[in-house]
């Protein structure tokens, strides 16, 4: 963790996915540099351990909240307890989704109650979440948002027609609501994660794996942390005038 400074003090922000992988080093980065946190996962277990660690590493205030994000009224409930308990948020991080290759399928097989699920997950789940923060946000004229895609997306993975779908929705989405909510000083972006050593990598076959990491002309795979530091760039000051626009992070697989 790299975290030096305190860029975040006196702010709020709420991570979705929490628990695990990015939303956990997320997390983690955000504590470190002095944000309050409202974190939100399905995984509440391990989502009690994400905020203990955040605890420990200078958090100022934590709520852990169990939710399942592709349910409206548990979306409602969670922010409503939110506010209450944590007040205004300043930072979005619409993290929550589904991990491709653990249920890769391609196209012909692909049925649409998948694709149901792959969309509700991926992409719903983020305008449920945003539209409980954009009122708030819109009439402080003050915010950050920053949604959870995919070099996948750009790059086109057999398999997985769904989910780049879905984060291509993200995409646009992003770009939308980033146009919309620029007269009001609220930035909206979003970040394209390459190959990251998270539980769904680790489970690859090696041969797999190793064929990821050559693919990479970097040489390596990288780890959350590495994600969770472009995310807290485009949560901070340091990108007052960055809006609508999706960063790779993907070691130079995919460039635009």
């Amino acid at each position: 963790m790299a975290a030096s400074t305190l860029r975040f003090a006196g702010r709020r922000a709420a991570i979705t996915g929490a628990a695990n992988g990015i939303g956990r080093a997320t997390a983690l980065r955000f504590a470190a540099e002095g944000a309050g946190l409202a974190l939100i996962d399905i995984e509440a277990d391990a989502l009690a351990a994400t905020a203990e660690a955040c605890r420990a590493v200078g958090a100022p205030a934590v709520l852990p909240l169990a939710a399942d994000l592709t349910q409206e009224t548990a979306v409602a409930d969670a922010f409503a307890r939110i506010a209450r308990d944590l007040g205004p948020l300043d930072i979005l991080f619409n993290n929550v989704g589904q991990s491709a290759r653990e249920r890769s399928r391609q196209f012909h097989d692909s049925e649409p109650e998948t694709w149901r699920f792959v969309l509700n997950v991926s992409l719903m789940t983020t305008m449920l979440v945003s539209r409980q923060v954009v009122p708030g946000m819109r009439e402080r004229r003050a915010g950050r948002i920053v949604n959870m895609s995919t070099e996948s997306a750009f790059y086109g993975d057999v398999g997985m027609v769904d989910y780049a779908a879905a984060k291509m929705g993200v995409i646009g989405f992003t770009r939308a609501l980033a146009r919309e909510l620029a007269p009001f000083r609220v930035n909206v972006n979003a970040v394209a994660p390459g190959a990251i050593r998270t539980r769904a990598h680790d489970r690859l076959p090696p041969e797999v794996i190793d064929k990821v990491r050559n693919s990479v002309p970097m040489g390596y795979v990288a780890e959350p942390e590495d994600v969770a530091g472009v995310v807290a760039f485009l949560a901070s000051e340091d990108a007052r005038y960055v809006t609508g626009q999706t960063l790779l992070i993907d070691g130079g697989r995919w460039m635009i």
